[in-house]
């Protein structure tokens, strides 16, 4: 007879095999890196910002699942709305009906966009990605993409074309034809757009490796440059929206920037339904969906349902019920702020950078002869070691979960849930401050431990 399906009980028998199972069926590097560096811990429960492993031990969350868990874990708001789209039985993904939570959503979504006109929703950030690449090329007819460097906006193959990493795109070409710029860099836009065939430009207005910001003023200079040669801006906020910078999308910070597309997706999903969504001027949707015959020229099988809608619903509704932009702009710079005041205390502290709740914090070269000897030894075997030697000791000292900004890169990137409050700031900077102050005074587990990932590293090449 067969047994009648108990999801507990499963986890009961089965969830200590967890790393187990993930090497023997999933990628099974991950469990291999999680062990090297530490981080193979077992989470029992988490609820806002924090995490609980078995023994009871509280621990904060400083990455927010890569910023998808924009106000935090098992927000009681996105739970409800979620337990009532299933107890309503709504007949949902029929294909031939105009359901409303969609409607709603994007009703929503665009009073935060007042120059933009309509929403198609996916399941991701780089579906996200690939819808506007896609809306773009075929709205001006042209076929090549423009990028910034360092940019990254999803790894499928019409992101990757715009990702600016090459450890990504190696080994999966051919890619959509793109070319890549500086960040900032308005006379190489220029250039490229001379030749005639640009649809369009996509950025970050704050990139997420290294945490880097375009220049006061490019956004809008290039959107002007853009629209003289009759190509669009695609503003990437998979990252950066939904109040992570302090305001509702970053591009916001610089007056007069009006992006033809706008990618979000993480956050909306209010940490439970993946979501993505394009929005964007209406001419442009009327271009892609031109007749009748095209009213399925693109789609999502799981865009737009009910479910993913409600929980989209539901967090846009706390953003405003409980100012959740406004207490990003402000814990972030407390936190910013508090963090600053270090980089003069400790010279392996390069500096502090970021918007409301994206934050880099960059180490660089000593000046010490006995810390540069130290760092010296990590950059020879693997640049971005020492990053990795610091989150390891807020982890397994302070029960805080941070992660460096990218592969080869010395800067740890704070994205925690735009819920957290000041003592929770307070806790990371204090928390930082002891394992610098390990770092600068020769600690030897901290320094042992980096010997162990001069190892790693060494037997990786």
């Amino acid at each position: 007879m067969t047994k009648e399906f108990d999801l507990a009980a499963l986890l009961a028998e089965r969830g200590a095999e967890r790393y187990e199972l993930h090497a023997r069926h999933l990628n099974h590097q991950l469990p291999r890196m999680l062990r090297t560096i530490g981080f193979d811990k077992v989470y029992e429960r988490a609820e806002g910002a924090h995490f609980w492993d078995a023994d009871g031990n509280d621990y904060l969350d400083m990455l927010a699942g890569f910023a998808v868990m924009g106000l935090g874990r098992h927000h009681p708001v996105v739970r409800k709305a979620l337990h009532d789209v299933l107890d309503a039985s709504l007949a949902d993904l029929t294909r031939f009906d105009c359901p409303p939570l969609p409607g709603l959503l994007a009703e929503r979504l665009l009073s935060y966009s007042p120059h933009l006109d309509r929403v198609f929703f996916g399941n991701s950030g780089t579906e996200a990605v690939e819808t506007a690449l896609k809306f773009a090329r075929y709205a001006t007819g042209r076929p090549r993409i423009l990028y910034c460097s360092h940019a990254f906006h999803g790894l499928t193959t019409g992101s990757l074309s715009v990702n600016g990493e090459d450890g990504f795109r190696d080994g999966f070409a051919p890619l959509l034809p793109d070319t890549a710029l500086p960040l900032g860099d308005l006379d190489a836009l220029a250039r490229e757009l001379k030749r005639g065939d640009v649809a369009a430009l996509i950025v970050e207005p704050i990139q997420g490796k290294g945490v880097h910001e375009a220049p006061p003023g490019y956004l809008r200079a290039a959107q002007e440059l853009l629209h003289r040669h009759k190509a669009l801006l695609i503003a990437d906020e998979v990252q950066t929206g939904l109040g992570r910078t302090g305001k509702f999308y970053a591009f916001q910070h610089e007056d007069g920037v009006e992006p033809d597309l706008v990618c979000v997706a993480k956050a909306l999903s209010g940490g439970y339904v993946p979501v993505g969504a394009t929005l964007g001027k209406d001419w442009i949707f009327q271009k892609v969906f031109s007749s009748m015959d095209r009213v399925q020229v693109h789609s999502a099988s799981f865009g737009s349902n009910a479910q993913a809608m409600a929980a989209g619903l539901a967090v846009l509704s706390v953003m405003e019920n409980e100012e959740i932009v406004a207490n990003a702009a402000a814990v972030g710079e407390r936190l910013k702020s508090r963090l600053a005041e270090l980089v003069d205390r400790y010279e392996l502290l390069a500096g502090v950078r970021g918007r409301g709740l994206m934050i880099g914090i960059e180490f660089g070269r000593p000046r010490s002869l006995r810390l540069r000897s130290r760092w010296t030894m990590l950059q020879t075997a693997r640049k971005g070691l020492f990053a990795q030697m610091v989150v390891v000791p807020l982890l397994q000292r302070h029960r805080i979960l941070t992660q460096v900004s990218g592969d080869h890169l010395e800067v740890i990137k704070l994205i925690p849930p735009l819920i957290i409050d000041t003592a929770d700031a307070d806790r990371f900077v204090d928390a930082f401050t002891e394992v610098m102050d390990d770092a600068h005074n020769g600690g030897g587990l901290l320094w042992d431990f980096g010997k162990t990932l001069v190892r790693q590293a060494v037997a990786n090449r």
